[in-house]
Protein backbone atom coordinates (compact mmCIF):
# COMPACT_ATOMS: atom_id res chain seq x y z
CA UNK A 1 0.00 0.00 0.00
CA UNK A 2 2.95 1.94 0.34
CA UNK A 3 3.52 4.70 3.55
CA UNK A 4 -0.35 5.30 4.71
CA UNK A 5 0.80 7.27 7.67
CA UNK A 6 -2.07 6.98 10.20
CA UNK A 7 -4.74 6.04 7.80
CA UNK A 8 -6.51 2.99 7.94
CA UNK A 9 -5.73 0.29 5.43
CA UNK A 10 -7.68 -3.15 4.46
CA UNK A 11 -7.84 -4.96 1.28
CA UNK A 12 -9.53 -2.20 -1.03
CA UNK A 13 -7.28 0.95 0.15
CA UNK A 14 -5.98 2.70 -2.97
CA UNK A 15 -2.21 2.29 -2.81
CA UNK A 16 0.49 5.17 -3.13
CA UNK A 17 2.69 4.80 -5.80
CA UNK A 18 5.91 4.04 -3.76
CA UNK A 19 8.47 1.26 -5.34
CA UNK A 20 7.74 -1.25 -2.42
CA UNK A 21 4.50 -1.34 -3.67
CA UNK A 22 4.98 -1.40 -6.83
CA UNK A 23 6.77 -4.64 -6.63
CA UNK A 24 4.18 -6.23 -4.68
CA UNK A 25 1.74 -5.37 -6.93
CA UNK A 26 3.85 -6.95 -9.75
CA UNK A 27 4.23 -10.07 -8.16
CA UNK A 28 0.52 -9.86 -7.73
CA UNK A 29 -0.19 -9.54 -10.97
CA UNK A 30 2.48 -12.62 -11.57
CA UNK A 31 0.35 -14.76 -9.29
CA UNK A 32 -3.22 -13.84 -10.89
CA UNK A 33 -1.86 -15.19 -13.91
CA UNK A 34 -2.68 -18.57 -12.77
CA UNK A 35 -6.21 -17.55 -12.01
CA UNK A 36 -7.66 -19.22 -15.21
CA UNK A 37 -6.68 -22.25 -13.49
CA UNK A 38 -6.81 -21.80 -10.58
CA UNK A 39 -8.34 -20.07 -7.58
CA UNK A 40 -5.70 -17.13 -6.55
CA UNK A 41 -5.40 -16.00 -2.82
CA UNK A 42 -3.07 -13.36 -2.46
CA UNK A 43 -1.35 -12.76 1.09
CA UNK A 44 -0.40 -9.26 2.02
CA UNK A 45 2.06 -10.15 4.83
CA UNK A 46 2.89 -8.06 7.88
CA UNK A 47 5.86 -8.25 9.91
CA UNK A 48 5.60 -12.24 11.06
CA UNK A 49 6.24 -12.50 14.73
CA UNK A 50 7.77 -16.32 15.51
CA UNK A 51 10.47 -17.43 17.88
CA UNK A 52 12.80 -19.13 15.19
CA UNK A 53 14.10 -16.64 13.13
CA UNK A 54 13.23 -12.81 11.67
CA UNK A 55 13.35 -9.57 12.87
CA UNK A 56 12.29 -10.84 16.02
CA UNK A 57 15.40 -12.15 16.23
CA UNK A 58 17.59 -9.38 14.52
CA UNK A 59 15.80 -7.48 17.64
CA UNK A 60 16.28 -9.32 20.29
CA UNK A 61 20.15 -8.84 21.02
CA UNK A 62 19.91 -5.17 21.18
CA UNK A 63 16.73 -4.85 23.48
CA UNK A 64 18.12 -7.51 25.40
CA UNK A 65 21.27 -5.49 26.38
CA UNK A 66 18.70 -2.46 26.35
CA UNK A 67 19.79 -0.59 23.41
CA UNK A 68 16.33 -0.80 21.64
CA UNK A 69 14.02 2.03 20.73
CA UNK A 70 12.12 3.02 18.21
CA UNK A 71 12.69 4.66 14.51
CA UNK A 72 12.36 7.79 13.51
CA UNK A 73 9.30 9.55 15.79
CA UNK A 74 7.87 6.32 15.72
CA UNK A 75 4.56 6.90 14.75
CA UNK A 76 4.67 4.52 11.18
CA UNK A 77 2.53 1.81 11.79
CA UNK A 78 3.81 -2.04 11.86
CA UNK A 79 1.12 -4.49 10.63
CA UNK A 80 2.26 -7.34 12.12
CA UNK A 81 1.22 -11.08 12.55
CA UNK A 82 2.42 -13.96 14.84
CA UNK A 83 3.73 -17.05 13.11
CA UNK A 84 0.69 -19.86 14.12
CA UNK A 85 -1.85 -17.23 12.49
CA UNK A 86 -0.71 -17.17 9.37
CA UNK A 87 -0.19 -20.27 9.55
CA UNK A 88 -3.51 -20.43 10.60
CA UNK A 89 -5.04 -18.32 7.48
CA UNK A 90 -3.38 -20.46 4.86
CA UNK A 91 -5.01 -23.38 6.04
CA UNK A 92 -8.37 -21.38 6.18
CA UNK A 93 -7.74 -19.85 3.04
CA UNK A 94 -7.42 -23.31 1.48
CA UNK A 95 -10.52 -25.06 3.29
CA UNK A 96 -12.91 -22.23 2.44
CA UNK A 97 -13.04 -22.73 -1.79
CA UNK A 98 -15.51 -19.74 -1.99
CA UNK A 99 -12.85 -17.42 -1.00
CA UNK A 100 -10.06 -15.50 -3.83
CA UNK A 101 -8.06 -12.44 -3.89
CA UNK A 102 -6.13 -9.97 -2.03
CA UNK A 103 -6.42 -10.74 1.90
CA UNK A 104 -4.31 -8.54 4.95
CA UNK A 105 -2.39 -11.63 6.60
CA UNK A 106 -1.68 -9.40 9.74
CA UNK A 107 -2.97 -8.68 13.19
CA UNK A 108 -6.23 -6.97 13.38
CA UNK A 109 -4.55 -4.61 15.78
CA UNK A 110 -1.66 -3.16 14.32
CA UNK A 111 0.82 -1.14 16.20
CA UNK A 112 3.09 2.27 15.37
CA UNK A 113 6.95 1.57 15.96
CA UNK A 114 7.32 3.10 19.19
CA UNK A 115 4.17 1.03 20.90
CA UNK A 116 5.87 -2.05 19.17
CA UNK A 117 9.34 -0.93 21.06
CA UNK A 118 8.29 -0.47 24.16
CA UNK A 119 5.81 -3.49 24.11
CA UNK A 120 8.97 -5.74 23.63
CA UNK A 121 11.31 -3.86 26.29
CA UNK A 122 8.11 -4.44 28.91
CA UNK A 123 8.56 -8.29 27.58
CA UNK A 124 12.45 -7.88 27.85
CA UNK A 125 12.01 -6.35 31.00
CA UNK A 126 14.17 -4.19 29.46
CA UNK A 127 14.55 0.00 28.99
CA UNK A 128 13.53 1.11 25.60
CA UNK A 129 14.99 4.70 25.59
CA UNK A 130 17.38 4.86 22.65
CA UNK A 131 16.01 5.80 19.27
CA UNK A 132 17.45 6.06 15.87
CA UNK A 133 16.64 9.51 14.44
CA UNK A 134 15.22 9.57 10.76
CA UNK A 135 18.15 11.36 9.45
CA UNK A 136 20.27 8.76 10.43
CA UNK A 137 18.23 6.07 8.73
CA UNK A 138 18.22 8.24 5.57
CA UNK A 139 21.79 8.98 5.38
CA UNK A 140 23.01 5.59 5.72
CA UNK A 141 20.24 3.58 3.75
CA UNK A 142 19.05 6.35 1.46
CA UNK A 143 15.78 5.62 -0.34
CA UNK A 144 15.60 2.32 1.72
CA UNK A 145 14.81 4.16 4.66
CA UNK A 146 11.34 4.74 3.93
CA UNK A 147 10.71 1.06 4.25
CA UNK A 148 11.72 1.38 8.04
CA UNK A 149 10.26 4.64 8.41
CA UNK A 150 7.12 4.56 6.80
CA UNK A 151 4.06 2.25 7.13
CA UNK A 152 0.46 0.86 6.91
CA UNK A 153 -2.36 0.85 9.55
CA UNK A 154 -3.45 -2.07 8.05
CA UNK A 155 -5.75 -4.20 9.09
CA UNK A 156 -7.45 -7.83 7.85
CA UNK A 157 -10.93 -6.28 6.91
CA UNK A 158 -11.60 -9.53 4.09
CA UNK A 159 -10.33 -12.40 7.37
CA UNK A 160 -12.52 -10.59 9.82
CA UNK A 161 -15.43 -10.17 7.62
CA UNK A 162 -15.20 -14.30 7.04
CA UNK A 163 -14.71 -15.21 10.82
CA UNK A 164 -11.79 -16.15 11.00
CA UNK A 165 -10.57 -15.94 14.40
CA UNK A 166 -6.55 -15.05 15.32
CA UNK A 167 -5.19 -17.24 18.02
CA UNK A 168 -2.76 -13.94 18.55
CA UNK A 169 -4.72 -11.10 18.01
CA UNK A 170 -2.66 -9.15 20.74
CA UNK A 171 1.16 -8.22 20.43
CA UNK A 172 1.90 -8.80 24.19
CA UNK A 173 0.38 -12.23 23.85
CA UNK A 174 2.34 -12.44 20.46
CA UNK A 175 5.40 -11.36 21.91
CA UNK A 176 4.97 -13.54 25.10
CA UNK A 177 4.33 -16.46 23.16
CA UNK A 178 7.30 -15.93 20.77
CA UNK A 179 10.29 -15.27 23.44
CA UNK A 180 8.99 -17.85 25.94
CA UNK A 181 10.54 -20.47 23.06
CA UNK A 182 13.59 -18.12 22.52
CA UNK A 183 17.25 -19.22 23.15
Amino acid sequence: YGDQGQHIVDEHTVPNPEFSHELCAAWERAALGAADDTRVCLLRTGLVVGQQGGFLKKMHLPFRLGLGGRLGDGRQYMPWIHRQDIIGIIRHLIAQSHLEGAYNATSPNPVSNAEFTSTLAQQLKRPAFFHVPAAILKLTLGEMSSLLLGGQNAVPKKLLDDGYQFDFPLLESALSEALSKSP
